[in-house]
């Protein structure tokens, strides 16, 4: 059963200049009990997507439901059963963590005692500063209280834009346990990054770029579909290896990648040798090594941009 089922919504911000299309024509679904990853840079329109899921925002075309919900006709009952939390913290700052928890269960019509077994986990990590206001916070205890507010009401449904965008490595890693630990509970979980790392971490994903959608499937099978050999370059002056990376005629992909630049060729027949034959002959003096290696879900997100 699908429990998020988006079919070929489509959304334009108007100015009086200009028009956007954040969102076009895009169409997904995501399973029951899933974590489901939206993946993309910022201005990709993951967050307009996450705005028309939880009835925030109504999109100019197409249709959306949640858990059997329409966006439009039923979106007190979406209200009332989804979580969600946005990429800004938007909590009460000068509300205490306690006070911030207290008021969002009231808002719902719960308490936080009836559902503390599901925010257990991670309310006891904040709770030695239960009474600090959440503006003196920091971003990682932020994201957890976030969370813990997002939670109090028992939804079966979890929207998280760009939760951990901003947080210290610590604090991501904690958080993404957290979410599993919630996937077990029976919670469906939508999850927007700009982190291609956390991508691996969800059951299914979904490329976003400039509103449509490139690719839905597990990381697994995405990063076996890339199509390409894949050859790792380094010297001394990296910049100025990949301008003559770029000025080869054989080069079908150039970008720079941490240590290395990562580089694919138009026939595949070629060797590593190939490359180094050339950067040596162009750049005598730059200690040149070239390696294949296996692709990455980054390389598959490029090869997908270099596709659209």
């Amino acid at each position: 059963m699908n429990t998020i089922e988006v079919n070929k919504i489509s959304k334009t911000y108007k100015t009086d200049k200009d028009a956007v299309k954040a969102l076009d024509n895009i169409s997904l679904s995501v399973n029951e009990k899933e974590i489901f990853g939206l993946i993309g840079p910022d201005g990709a329109g993951k967050t307009t997507l996450f705005r028309i899921l939880t009835t925030l925002l109504l999109a100019d075309e197409g249709d959306a439901s949640v858990d059997g919900a329409d966006v439009k006709k039923d979106y007190k009952k979406i209200r009332e059963s989804v979580g969600y939390m946005p990429g800004k913290f938007s909590l009460y700052q000068d509300l205490t963590v306690e006070e911030n928890l207290h008021f969002f269960a009231t808002i719902f019509k719960t308490t936080v005692q009836e559902n503390y077994d599901l925010i257990k986990d991670i309310y006891t990590q904040i709770e030695p500063f239960k009474t600090r206001r959440a503006g003196k916070l920091s971003g990682g205890m932020k994201q957890k209280l976030a969370l813990c507010c997002a939670l109090i009401h028992k939804p079966t449904v979890l929207f998280l834009d760009e939760p951990t965008t901003g947080v210290d490595p610590v604090s991501r890693k904690e958080f993404w346990e957290m979410l599993k630990s919630l996937q077990k509970q029976g919670i469906t979980i939508m999850v927007s990054t700009p982190y291609m790392d956390e991508a691996n971490l969800c059951d299914r994903i979904a490329f976003i770029q400039t509103g449509k959608i490139l690719s839905v499937d597990t990381p697994q099978n995405i990063i076996q579909n890339f199509s390409k050999k894949l050859f790792a370059v380094k010297g001394k002056d990296m910049y100025k290896i990949l301008l003559k990376l770029r000025d080869f005629p054989d080069v079908q992909t150039s970008y720079a990648f941490g240590d290395y630049h990562h580089v694919t060729l138009k026939n595949d027949d070629e060797k590593e040798s190939e490359i180094k034959k050339y950067l040596t002959t162009e750049l005598p003096d730059e200690d040149i090594t070239v390696k294949t290696i296996q692709p990455g879900i980054e390389d598959s997100f490029m090869e997908y941009l270099n596709k659209s």
